[in-house]
């Protein structure tokens, strides 16, 4: 039942990554039929963090309440009806309002499964989890893009993804009772029903929680700026087509699926420290090769360097959390690292989007470095900070 149960969550992330690079890849069409600014995708952006910001940090409450299992169906329910929404749009603001419950739907089953599977699974298993979300972000592209080159439309896309997400609705419903028989673990006790949700305040007070918290937002800025804005660059900055550019652009999406298969053997032998360096110097390799000035090739080499990097990351993060912060702590501090991240994802991609259009797209290198220098510095500078918290409480 419990291998059963894994290839449910594995479906879950699946699910998780689908609708996620869906924006980026349609709105250099998008934005043309609603005749609006190429920078109002970080509008729908926004509105889509701030719904996940507010179910994850309700995270910790939901799933002490309802159980993972049923977080995540509700969740799921939500969004497939929220993706619906957005193929039946003929507005802008009709997305805006679609983008509300998607938003919510997001954060809660994000914040609910990472913790489950911290507390229950290897880190191998972390990062093959998540390569089943990088799976889900690169077929998202390519779906948008059959719809627009199929002579359909971008709603088609984003209505094949809905469609994908109510049958996975119904196998969660389904799989409710696999949930259920697994209360019985210690672990699930300790985190679970029989502890009290911790407030804001006292979480931020945590050694090492700001620093963790602050690299995390750092983390899916980079990500989310790259998988939103990756195409547009492309289109605007290196003159492909916009057809092409949406295929292009999953090469991100591609680097971030091969990095988590194959992370999940680095680390049998590299801890979750080692992991998460390691990402960042790949960052730093497709950075870079986005500056050099040698044609579209280069240019391709750094979405695919940027996945690679970002592969390891998130996953590693997670799965240490539980190590850093405590088991009894692990759901509440996922719950506020979810809504770092997302708080990251709200404000920082359109931020980019502002100065793509008032200054110059041709920045988008420039700022994904100031974001991963930010991000270096805060998770070195919690690594001393936890180790001197676990040696204190053991004492």
């Amino acid at each position: 039942m419990f291998q059963l149960l894994l290839i449910i969550i594995y479906l879950a992330f699946i699910s998780l990554g689908l609708p996620d690079s869906l924006l980026g890849s349609a709105w250099p069409t998008m934005y043309q039929e609603f005749s609006v600014p190429v920078s109002y995708a970080g509008g729908i952006s926004m509105i889509i963090a701030v719904g996940t910001i507010i179910s994850s940090l309700q995270s910790d409450r939901l799933t002490k309440k309802l159980g993972t299992g049923k977080v995540t169906a509700i969740s799921v329910l939500m969004t497939a009806a929220a993706l619906f929404g957005f193929s039946i749009s003929h507005s802008y603001a009709a997305l805006c309002l679609w983008a509300i419950p998607y938003g919510l739907g997001a954060g809660s089953v994000d914040a609910s499964l990472n913790n489950y599977v911290a507390l229950h699974y290897a880190s191998r298993h972390m990062s093959w989890l998540h390569c089943m979300w990088g799976i889900g972000a690169s077929l998202g592209p390519y779906i948008m893009g059959y719809a627009l080159t199929d002579v359909q439309s971008w709603n088609m896309g984003y209505r094949y993804i809905a469609m994908l997400q109510i049958v996975l609705t119904a196998i969660l419903f389904f799989s409710l009772p696999l949930w259920k028989k697994q209360k019985t673990d210690d672990t699930e006790q300790l985190s679970g029903e029989g502890t009290k949700p911790l407030s804001l305040q006292q979480i931020v007070k945590i050694p090492g929680a700001k620093e963790i918290m602050i690299t995390f937002f750092c983390y899916c800025a980079l990500e989310q700026t790259a998988g939103l804005w990756g195409s547009s660059y492309l289109v605007l900055q290196r003159g492909l087509a916009a057809e092409t550019a949406a295929g292009f652009a999953s090469l991100f999406f591609i680097g971030i699926t091969v990095g988590r298969a194959a992370g999940g053997f680095l680390t049998m032998t590299l801890n979750d420290t080692q992991m998460i360096r390691l990402g960042q110097g790949l960052i730093l390799c497709g950075i870079v090769c986005l500056f050099l000035p040698f044609g579209n090739i280069t240019a391709l080499l750094g979405l695919v360097f940027l996945g690679l990097g970002c592969a390891p990351v998130y996953p590693s993060i997670i799965h240490s959390t539980p190590e850093h912060f405590g088991v009894d702590k692990s759901q509440a501090m996922i719950g506020v690292q979810m809504a770092s991240a997302y708080v990251g994802t709200c404000f920082m991609p359109p931020v980019f989007g502002f100065i793509a259009n008032h200054i110059s797209v041709s920045l988008f290198p420039a700022y994904l470095l100031a974001i991963l220098l930010l991000m270096v510095a805060m998770h070195e500078k919690m690594l001393p900070k936890v180790k001197a918290n676990k040696k204190e409480v053991s004492l």
